[in-house]
């Protein structure tokens, strides 16, 4: 492969694969050997799949073949020959599922989860499965199963998590595009620490995204992408649409046209609200660094630039927060089957919100959820005014490995968590709220590492905010290379 090939988007290697221009073995084979080159030093891939994803090339371009000789290639899937791969979350028929955790059994998944079956059925080619942090709890990807995920940018930092393992996959080139899930800023926050966008949809767009372990219904997937534009590739697969597809069948739905479609316009002038107030600081030291601040400033520039009215928002949340979202966050994993013999296996913070998840009433947790209801109310309340919302992604730089854990010092699961909420204090708000939000980089540091917005729009707004990071994303050339 020419390094020509090595630098296509998602969408430009989709076209190569519609054309001919390119197999799906050339594609796939490509990212293995990255994946083979790469990975022992970045640890994005827990388990990889090359003997099956060779085999599903093969098919795949057999079905082209068959597709050019009797002139149908237009019937081809959306995604026909795109590698892709999935968090050590998502069950991949015949390959283990860690949850990142040593705590249990690791058999083979008997069949496909249902983010996989949809990219599977979209024509997308599984290559393995990425690293997470045990059960997606944290905003770090590290766990007893293998070695952490570490930021492409610098070996030595954190690639964030919980789909950390796919950001970092991602942003080293190893795959084009990949889907992660987000139940409290599991896309946004490894996209942000990666320098790339990472689209969280709104409440129910994509249905296979959700968890049944949710009661608070946090959990969403969506796209992890090195621009705007592959993340609205991937997003539409989500959803079963090809650019124009809609068009011509007359879908009927919150956005009728295909998201890579809608990136061909423009927004209308927009109220954009920027805001630093976070549910977290009444209960932990939310300080944004200089980097932070700086992105933020650069995005409301561009924007404002662009003719978006930008300007201060004051928003005020209840203080009551923090323990109600936490009960929440944490319930399903009080509730895992995992033997007494095997629980000493549990990472330390794992232990911990497991232990208060099982000492924790029913109504204890129904008062928590009875009460994230009545915050989501009041904070789309005073999002209203404003078209979209504009903050930090993270309010530090990237952290290195073991920052969160304590590998370099003695932790406590409270340290442990109050770093990650001091380190992301925007995130969990918005899964609470289901609104759709995307993570775009808006600058890099001196040390070659990557600072991001966030920003946060009403329902059905994940065009428009596919717009925006089309606007604001770095161009791909100011990217630095693995090494």
């Amino acid at each position: 492969m020419d390094d020509g090939v090595a630098r296509l988007s998602a969408r430009g290697l989709r076209d190569a694969l519609r054309t001919g221009e390119l197999s799906a073995r050339d594609a796939v084979g490509h990212c293995l050997e990255a994946i083979e080159a790469s990975n022992r030093r970045l640890g994005a891939f827990v388990t990889v799949t090359a003997e099956a994803a060779l085999e599903a090339a093969a098919a795949a371009d057999e079905t082209h073949a068959a597709a050019r000789r009797n002139g149908t290639l237009d019937t081809l899937p959306a995604l026909h020959g795109v590698p892709t791969a999935f968090k050590d979350l998502h069950d991949i028929a015949g390959v283990p599922t860690t949850h990142g955790s040593a705590a249990i059994d690791h058999p083979p998944a008997s069949s496909d989860g249902p983010v996989v079956a949809l990219l599977r059925a979209a024509g997308m080619i599984s290559l393995g499965k990425t690293q997470v942090p045990e059960f997606g709890l944290t905003a770090y990807s590290e766990n007893r199963v293998a070695g952490p995920s570490r930021n492409p940018h610098a070996l030595a930092l954190s690639s964030g998590g919980s789909s950390g393992g796919s950001a970092a996959a991602v942003a080293a080139g190893l795959i084009p595009v990949a889907p992660g899930s987000d139940g409290g800023g599991s896309i946004r926050i490894p996209a942000a620490a990666c320098g790339l966008v990472g689209l969280k949809p709104g409440r129910g767009l994509i249905p296979a995204g959700e968890s049944t372990g949710d009661p608070a219904r946090l959990v969403v997937s969506g796209p992890l992408a090195r621009s705007a534009e592959d993340a609205a590739l991937l997003l539409d697969a989500l959803l079963g649409r090809s650019a124009s597809s809609d068009r011509r069948a007359g879908h009927s739905g919150r956005h009728s046209a295909s998201y890579l479609d809608a990136l061909q316009g423009e927004p209308r002038r927009l109220r954009i609200g920027v805001t630093l107030s976070s549910p977290w600081e009444q209960r932990y030291r939310v300080a944004p660094e200089p980097e932070a601040l700086a992105a933020l400033d650069a995005a409301a520039e561009r924007l404002a630039a662009a003719g978006h009215l930008v300007a201060e928002a004051e928003i005020r949340y209840d203080n009551r927060y923090p323990d109600a979202f936490t009960a929440a966050w944490t319930a399903g994993v009080g509730s895992l089957r995992i033997r007494p013999e095997r629980e000493p296996l549990l990472t330390p913070l794992t232990r911990a919100f497991r232990r208060r998840a099982q000492q924790r009433s029913r109504a204890k947790l129904d008062e928590a959820l009875a009460f994230l209801r009545r915050f989501e109310r009041d904070t789309v309340a005073q999002y209203r005014p404003w078209d979209v919302m504009l903050m930090p992604a993270l309010a530090q730089t990237p952290r290195p490995i073991g920052w969160f854990s304590g590998q370099e010092w003695e932790a406590t699961a409270d340290h442990d968590y109050a770093r990650q909420c001091e380190f992301a204090p925007w995130s969990s708000m918005v899964n609470v709220c289901g609104l759709p939000a995307v993570s775009v980089p808006t600058l890099w540091t001196g040390l070659g590492v990557p600072m991001g917005v966030q920003l946060v729009g009403p329902m059905g707004s994940e065009a428009l905010l596919l717009q925006l990071a089309r606007l604001l994303e770095e161009p791909a050339s100011t990217r630095r290379e693995i090494g």
